[in-house]
């Protein structure tokens, strides 16, 4: 069984995807990646949330941003993959989703991203070029990049 996607508005999500998403942010961004932060930011609302699930699992997940709610162009955030399951390379078909999501929903194929300077190549394979100097942010470096 491959990972399949659905693309959700906040208030059609259960409160069980609601839970498994947040609990996978955090294992991941708090957790794993030691960074005290606030994730929950008031945005999840605004956002159209892309859900990639294995087995009934949600083990991959990614944020939605129309141009203005977050960038001047329409973003993506919050891109994770469960620890568990990144041998698969699933981020690539995550990236695709989310990609096709902000086109089918948005009618926008410009986007822009906060990307962690270590997935710089990752984001560069999938049609993105840095466009700034690193910054931090929570005290992670990273690069701003765009496609389209």
């Amino acid at each position: 069984m491959d990972l399949q996607f659905t693309i959700k508005a906040f208030d059609t999500l259960s409160v069980s995807e609601l839970y498994q998403l947040l609990r996978l942010r955090e294992s991941v961004f708090i957790i794993e990646q030691n960074c005290i932060y606030q994730d929950l930011d008031n945005k999840d609302q605004k956002a159209l949330h892309v859900i990639g699930a294995y087995n009934g699992k949600i083990v991959a997940h990614s944020r939605l941003f129309k141009a203005g709610d977050y960038f001047e162009w329409a973003s993506i955030g919050r891109v994770v993959i469960d620890q568990e399951y990144r041998d698969r390379k699933w981020g690539y078909p995550l990236m695709e989703a989310s990609i096709a999501g902000i086109s089918k929903y948005f009618s926008d194929n410009k986007i822009m991203i906060s990307a962690q300077l270590y997935l710089q190549r990752f984001y560069e394979n999938n049609g993105f070029r840095a466009i700034s100097d690193v910054y931090l942010e929570d005290d992670i470096p990273h690069i701003r990049m765009v496609r389209g």
